[in-house]
């Protein structure tokens, strides 16, 4: 008979912008920047993670089960990046990165991926993107249902658009919407 894991009798879901820079835990090394003076709850943690060079969107809670039901790729719940890359993208390095492109730790799984205009109200970074006159930029938005180490960049400079920045927007029905950086908001539990 399987065991029942304890669920909480609170639950909660809190979404943060991760701003960049921070990392996805609540303590570090001296020096590093993490969710403590972001969160005020002491009771959440990170369903999945973000780089610390990443920015956006990063779901906390308290429920273990939901937890590991958001993170764990096995659920194949879609995730959705704003990428600044460099270059333009060809309809063939779109194609790519749909059918799935191979990794040094594997086959990724087929994305969404299609060139979008820069997102809205988007906050400056700090520090700055790097520019280049000579060399183009352009946004494209990637969904994927994985989550392997720095996936969206390797994949991206595998077809030869390298991330410049990496902010993602949403994981599964929940959105980044208008928070900026540092912000974060409850949601209803769906659970």
């Amino acid at each position: 008979m399987k065991s029942q894991t304890k669920r909480p009798a609170n639950p909660k879901l809190v979404l943060l912008n991760k701003p960049y820079g921070v990392l996805s835990q609540f303590t570090g090394e001296e020096g590093d920047q993490t969710l403590k003076p972001f969160i005020p709850h002491n009771d959440v943690y990170p369903a999945g993670r973000l780089d610390k060079d990443s920015e956006g969107l990063l779901l906390l809670t308290n429920d273990g089960v939901y937890q590991a039901r958001l993170a764990n790729p096995k659920y194949k719940v879609w995730k959705t990046y704003w990428v600044q890359v460099e270059g333009d993208p060809s309809e063939e390095q779109l194609e790519q990165l749909r059918k799935g492109v191979e990794l040094n730790d594997g086959m990724t799984r087929p994305a969404e991926a299609f060139v979008m205009p820069e997102p809205m109200n988007l906050w400056p970074r700090n520090p700055p993107v790097r520019e280049r006159k000579s060399v183009p930029d352009s946004w494209l938005c990637l969904k994927i249902r994985e989550g392997k180490n720095r996936q969206v960049r390797r994949m991206t400079a595998h077809v030869g658009l390298p991330t410049l920045r990496l902010i993602r927007a949403a994981v599964g029905p929940f959105q980044l919407k208008t928070m900026q950086p540092g912000e974060w908001r409850s949601e209803p539990p769906v659970w």
